[in-house]
C-alpha cells in the first residue's frame, strides 16, 4: 500500500437507466488516477433483468472487471415496496428516501430478493463476491441471507467479511453525497470535503449517477479526488480479502 494510504471508490446504482452517466463517471475517475472501482449493480430495476435490457452494459462491465474493477450486488430493484414500523420508516425516509429496499420485508421475501438478484448477475457472467444494501439499510434477515452466499457486505461505517468475527472488517466511514432532502443536498458536500481531510489510511468514497446533475456535488468530489492523489485504489473485494 502507498505511504499515502488507500482509496476505495464505489459507484452506486449501476443499471440500464444510468448506464451512460455511469460510463462518464468511470472515465472521469480514470482521469483522476483511480484505476480500481467497485461497481454496485442493481440486478432488476422495475423487476426486469439489467442484462436483458442493456447487453452493451454487460460487455462494458466485463471489460472493467478484466481491467481490475469489481462488481457487487446492490439489492434487487433498489426500491422499497413495503413499509417498516413507523419509527424505522420515518428515519429511513429522512435519510434514504424510498431506496431502503429491505426494510419491511419478511425473512423469506428478503432471501428470495437476494437470491434472485444474485442469480441474474451470475447468469450475466458477473458473479458478485459482495453486497451493498440500498441506502445502507440492513436488517437481521438480510444479514442472515448474505452470510449464505457472499464473502462480504459493506455498511456506512466499513466493509465486513461474512461469517467471520467482528474484528474481520475494514473500518472507514463512506463519504457520501446526499440527495433525499434539501438540507442533505446543501450540507453533504461540505461534510464530504471535511471527511476527506479527516480520512486515515483508508478513504471510502461513494459516487452516484445523479451527482453529475449537481455542480456542488461534483466540485466536492473533485476536491476529494485531488486530495486523494497518491493513494492506491482498492476494490471492496480486495478490502475484504485483507480484513
Amino acid at each position: 500500500m502507498s505511504r499515502h494510504g488507500a482509496i476505495a471508490v464505489a459507484l452506486h446504482d449501476v443499471e440500464p437507466a444510468t448506464f451512460d452517466r455511469c460510463a462518464l463517471i468511470r472515465d472521469w475517475l480514470t482521469d483522476h488516477g483511480v484505476d480500481r472501482v467497485t461497481l454496485l449493480i442493481i440486478p432488476a430495476p422495475d423487476l426486469h433483468s439489467f442484462a436483458d435490457r442493456r447487453p452493451d452494459m454487460v460487455r462494458w462491465l466485463e471489460e472493467l472487471v478484466a481491467q481490475g474493477d469489481a462488481v457487487a450486488q446492490h439489492g434487487l430493484q433498489h426500491r422499497q415496496t413495503r413499509n417498516a414500523p413507523w419509527a424505522r420508516q420515518r428515519v429511513a425516509g429522512l435519510q434514504r428516501g424510498m431506496s431502503a429496499e429491505f426494510l419491511g420485508l419478511a425473512p423469506q421475501d428478503t432471501r428470495e430478493a437476494v437470491d434472485m438478484g444474485r442469480s441474474l448477475m451470475c447468469r450475466a457472467g458477473l458473479e458478485p463476491q459482495g453486497f451493498v444494501a440500498p441506502g445502507y439499510a440492513y436488517t437481521p434477515a438480510l444479514r442472515a441471507a448474505l452470510a449464505e452466499s457472499f464473502s462480504w457486505w459493506a455498511g456506512v461505517g466499513g466493509v465486513h467479511r461474512c461469517c467471520s468475527s467482528e474484528d474481520a472488517r475494514q473500518l472507514a466511514p463512506a463519504l457520501c453525497l446526499g440527495t433525499s432532502t434539501a438540507p442533505r443536498r446543501f450540507f453533504s458536500p461540505l461534510l464530504v470535503r471535511a471527511g476527506a481531510w479527516c480520512s486515515g489510511s483508508l478513504m471510502r468514497l461513494d459516487l452516484h449517477p445523479s451527482d453529475l446533475e449537481r455542480p456542488r456535488h461534483m466540485a466536492a468530489l473533485e476536491a476529494v479526488l485531488r486530495r486523494a492523489r497518491g493513494r492506491v485504489a482498492l476494490t471492496y473485494d480486495e478490502l475484504a480479502t485483507a480484513a
